[in-house]
């Protein structure tokens, strides 16, 4: 009985109380301490459940509550407020009292109390405000508003003391739902008045933070009827009460953007305005880059136009040798242009294209470029899917092919990023580490089409115009976007036929190679194949290159009919042997003086052929062809035998001419002994006349020394001396007469032999040797041979020998037997 005696006492201690129902009546009573009483059966101890807005039936334990207490600089939001406006009063048992039901009223600390049944109290703490902070506050009862508004807690800070500060307001223009700002720059502290709320944000938080921004930095603020504020710093900026923050990526502050001489921003004039005298319409577009304006801040009027991802818009390099195509959109031409150039081209009228190029092309202007072929290949799959017309946006190329983003997917990810951190008064740019900025070029496939052009090669350029215009290499071109290659067909195999064409773009215009096979037929009908090669260069206008479009088949069909109709003129035996010449001759004309020779020009096409290789001449007729084999191999033959006679007849000739400078030496010696012995032969004469007029003296002496005995005697001595001395004086005369005649035939003989010797050569002997009577030709060759006239005889004895039988001779042989008499040798 004791513990339940003391459960059903109700103790409760200051600051406290509790809801006591009685369940006869249904009254709730409301008991605040300090108290005690002891509670009778029929009542029982409730809690008021703020959300059911129910009383709930409890313990006596867990009904006791302590009072709404709040201290200085808070203050206490007290929904159902008594009308009386009293409380339950502390130490007694409190009736419940007439409440305002569907109301609250804001109580400003320091305040404490026990709360009615049905009351729902709410403590918050005092606004204290930065001067970057700012409270919306919200009139839900305007004329609780209206009464209560001084009574506000308002407080600045002074800016001398330092100290906050009380003041009083006056009430604007209060309207229920009407949404006011306190601005932190102007209230420090602030608690609101009787009919007025702070709104919360979506954090729960009643301080909300302004936006401070700092140099270069902007914000945007969007009212409830959708028209934007655009806020440039330094600057704290305080949402109007209709107002938001435009929030993007977790930011509500932007940087301005940068833009320099090769960027730009695409903007569309969404508001008529007026800048620097100029006017400017609703639906204009300008394109604003860094010559016109190096930090750009939107404005209300504008609207930046992106394509996909890109908000600025960068120039692009086109280094030298390097181009891109650019498609005007209004007029829809798509033009070249090339570096080396920044070039940052217009959205309102320019976009750079991509030339999408067929399959076929790629493999005709790039053979062997695997690379190119996919790359296009893929452009062809990207074309197919936007189906554009002639062209694919480079923008919309880049995407596809590198990330595999398609059109549709580009558009949803037209939100740009923001970054988050901001700094002073600098641009961030993405730098790693701190190197310098650099710019990697990779424009192999991102330009124009060009074309690398050898040496030693051309290619017909022709526009979709009509204009035609060709290139020789070594250079690099670019394509125009409606230009395209001229193709050429080229016959191929041995002989050259049209079954297997090679098409190509490009033509070989030095030292071009083309063998073909030819087949023709002699005068004496005999078959012939050709195989033979020419060597062409293309000279003259280059314009005229390009009229034949099989070069090839148009070169060796003509110059096939030109050998044929050479060959039909030859028998087969003559031109077997001598084809080669007869075949240049006829394909390059004949040699001039200088050993040079024309070639052949062919004025369609500026052609020139230099020169030709014949590789092999066959016949048709094998037997034929063994046949002139055999010929050709019997004049061989007897060739190489009259070379060696040949060889033969200039070993002789060559031995002979030794000898006969051998025989010439002899008889130049021999003429000297000759000449000498003549000589000796004269003074021998001399001193033998010597003798005789000695003689002759010496006999007259003998005679006059008789004739002095004698005179008779003397005169017939002297009559027989004068006798003998006309017949020995006679005598004398003749013989000196005979010695000169002897000495002028000797000298004569010697002549004529000598002559006879050099008339002596090895043709005689040849000649002679070949006679058929050998024996007669052996004694002539003797008799003449200058060898028995210088073989040590004397000169009388081989004239005698040679005059042997002759009146001559006799008288030679009666000479010399005198002299042999008289004592004179000869």
């Amino acid at each position: 009985m004791n513990d339940s005696n003391r459960e059903r006492d109700l103790v409760l201690a200051p600051n406290e109380y509790a809801f006591i129902s009685d369940q006869t009546k249904g009254n709730i009573n409301v008991y605040v301490g300090p108290y005690k009483t002891s509670l009778a059966n029929t009542d029982k101890p409730v809690l008021f459940d703020a959300e059911t807005k129910q009383f709930i039936k409890c313990n006596l334990d867990e009904s006791i509550q302590t009072f709404t207490i709040a201290p200085e600089g808070w203050y206490v939001i007290l929904k159902n407020p008594p009308k009386d406006g009293n409380q339950p009063k502390v130490g007694t048992s409190n009736n419940l009292g007439e409440l305002n039901i569907g109301r609250k009223v804001n109580i400003p600390g320091p305040v404490f109390f026990a709360l009615w049944p049905g009351q729902i109290a709410k403590i918050v703490t005092g606004h204290h405000l930065r001067s970057n902070q700012y409270l919306v506050v919200r009139v839900y009862d305007e004329t609780e508003a209206k009464k209560n508004w001084t009574k506000a807690v308002v407080k600045v800070k002074n800016a001398e003391s330092g100290e906050d500060e009380i003041i009083s307001t006056e009430a604007p223009d209060l309207i229920t739902g009407k949404t006011l700002i306190i601005k932190g720059t102007n209230v420090s502290f602030y608690i609101p008045p009787t009919g007025v709320e702070v709104v919360r944000d979506e954090q729960g938080n009643y301080v909300r933070e302004a936006v401070t921004l700092e140099r270069l930095e902007y914000c945007i603020l969007l009212d409830e009827n959708g028209k934007k504020r655009y806020v440039q710093g330094p600057n704290v900026v305080f949402p109007e009460p209709t107002e938001d923050f435009v929030v993007r990526n977790g930011n509500r502050k932007f940087r301005a953007i940068e833009l320099n001489e090769i960027s730009g921003l695409y903007i569309k004039v969404i508001a008529p305005y007026e800048e620097n005298g100029i006017r400017y319409e609703v639906g204009q577009e300008l394109f604003i880059t860094g010559k016109d304006q190096m930090i750009y801040y939107p404005r209300t009027e504008h609207a930046i136009i992106k394509y996909g991802e890109q908000e600025i818009y960068h120039a692009v390099a086109i280094p030298s040798g390097e181009g891109r195509y650019v498609l005007n959109r209004k007029t829809g031409a798509v033009t070249l242009k090339t570096g080396p150039i920044m070039f940052l081209p217009d959205p309102r009228e320019e976009v750079i294209v991509r030339r999408v190029l067929d399959l076929r092309q790629v493999e005709l202007w790039f053979p062997g470029n695997k690379e190119a072929l996919e790359y296009n290949a893929r452009l062809k799959e990207l074309f197919q899917q936007t189906q554009q017309d002639e062209f694919i946006l480079a923008k919309d190329a880049d995407l596809a092919l590198k990330g595999g983003t398609t059109k549709e997917e580009s558009r949803k990810r037209s939100m740009t990023t923001v970054p988050s951190g901001f700094t002073g008064e600098e641009f961030n740019r993405p730098e790693q580490l701190a190197r310098p900025r650099t710019i990697t070029l990779y424009n192999k496939y991102e330009g124009a089409v060009t074309i690398n052009l050898w040496t030693g090669y051309a290619v017909l350029v022709v526009s979709k115009t009509g204009t035609r215009k060709v290139i020789v290499g070594p250079q690099t071109y670019l394509l125009e976007y409606d230009e395209n290659l001229q193709t050429v067909e080229l016959s191929t195999g041995t002989p050259k036929t049209e079954e297997n064409l090679l098409r190509t773009v490009y033509l070989k215009v030095l030292h071009n190679k083309i063998s073909d096979m030819v087949k023709a037929e002699s005068s004496d009908f005999c078959q012939v194949n050709i195989h033979l090669s020419y060597r062409v260069n293309f000279e003259g206008e280059p314009e005229k290159w390009f009229n034949v479009e099989n070069y090839v088949k148009f070169l060796t069909d003509h110059i096939r009919s030109v050998i044929r109709n050479a060959v039909k003129k030859y028998k087969i035996m003559d031109f077997y042997a001598n084809g080669i010449n007869i075949i240049r001759d006829t394909v390059l004309g004949v040699a001039g003086e200088n050993g040079k020779r024309n070639g052949r020009r062919f004025e369609e096409n500026g052609m020139h052929i230099y020169d030709v290789e014949v590789f092999d001449i066959k016949l048709g007729d094998a037997n034929i062809e063994k046949m002139l084999i055999n010929a050709e191999q019997d004049v061989i033959r007897q060739n190489l035998a009259i070379a060696n006679e040949k060889r033969k007849l200039e070993l002789t000739e060559e031995v002979e001419n030794v000898n006969r400078k051998i025989s010439e030496s002899k008889s130049q010696t021999k003429q000297q002994a000759l000449e000498l012995q003549k000589i000796e032969i004269k003074k021998e004469l001399e001193s033998k006349m010597a003798a005789i007029e000695s003689e002759i003296k010496s006999r007259q002496r003998s005679l006059d020394a008789k004739l002095a005995e004698q005179d008779l005697l003397a005169k017939i001595s002297s009559a027989e001396l004068a006798v003998e001395k006309e017949r020995q004086a006679f005598t004398l005369d003749v013989e000196k007469q005979q010695l000169e005649i002897y000495l002028a035939e000797l000298k004569g003989e010697v002549e004529a032999v000598v002559a006879k010797a050099s008339a002596v050569s090895p043709d005689l002997v040849a000649a002679l040797q070949a006679f058929s009577d050998r024996a007669l030709a052996e004694k002539v060759a003797t008799s003449m041979a200058p060898l028995s006239i210088l073989g040590g005889k004397s000169v009388a004895e081989v004239f005698a020998n040679m005059l042997k039988g002759t009146v001559l001779g006799n008288t030679l042989g009666n000479v010399k037997e005198q002299l042999e008499e008289g004592g004179f040798g000869l």
